[in-house]
């Protein structure tokens, strides 16, 4: 899943982005309300987590923002600012959560994961191919009813071939949306890394999932002559 920090103290950014990768998520930062209103605007983001006070642009006019533009985004509300006015103006104006600052990485977790429970359909949260499932919320994988331990990049390139089952994903698609580079063509970390997915996923089972396409990427479908 990926989540944006709109939060202009580095630091504090660096220290969530940090902790929230290490849980499996996909962690975009921004450090200014016009840059953070642009990416929410434009990317399909599971929660943006907004600080109110933004250069250039302040949390409220983002978060009129993107309830007007998106509704249903999930917005958690991380702010130093303890007026009961404020958290009464922001939860007025859409705000899923409210967290006040200093606060517990544990804390901010939690709330994220909860935010992601009730915005989530069980459709949308749980993905399945075949014995394969992969719990968007819950960050878990079991095949079979096995679980399968993944790390974080793993996880997100697992995620996104399942997102796509079916469909011939090219090395520069999983480039862009997995690691959020452009694609170079010297560098065989796509291959790398689903080598490491096969080996978790399929070894060990008859039916495999996770083809090659000659000439094109990878493949993850039921399909028998996708690929190897």
């Amino acid at each position: 899943m990926r989540i944006l920090i709109a939060e202009d103290d580095p630091a504090l950014a660096s220290f969530v982005k940090k902790g929230l990768e290490a849980e499996h998520y996909a962690v975009d930062i921004s450090g200014d309300g016009e840059q953070a209103r642009a990416l929410a605007g434009e990317f399909s983001y599971d929660v943006v987590v907004l600080d109110l006070n933004l250069p250039k642009l302040d949390g409220v006019a983002i978060l009129r923002y993107l309830r007007a533009k998106k509704p249903s985004i999930p917005i958690l509300v991380l702010t130093g600012r303890n007026r009961v006015e404020d958290r009464v103006q922001c939860l007025d104006l859409g705000a899923d959560d409210y967290l006040m600052k200093p606060f517990s990485f544990t804390e901010l977790s939690a709330r994220i994961r909860a935010i992601l429970r009730r915005s989530h359909l069980p459709a949308e949260s749980v993905l399945a191919v075949e014995d394969l499932k992969l719990d968007r919320v819950e960050r878990r994988v079991e095949r079979a009813g096995k679980r399968i331990e993944l790390t974080s990049k793993e996880f997100a390139l697992l995620e996104y071939l399942m997102r796509n089952a079916g469909r011939r994903i090219t090395r520069a698609m999983i480039i862009e949306h997995v690691w959020n580079l452009s694609f170079d063509t010297c560098t065989n970390v796509v291959d790398v890394y689903v080598n490491y997915l096969r080996r978790k996923v399929d070894d060990g089972f008859s039916k495999r999932l996770i083809h090659t396409v000659r000439g094109v990427g990878y493949e993850l479908s039921i399909r028998a002559g996708a690929g190897n």
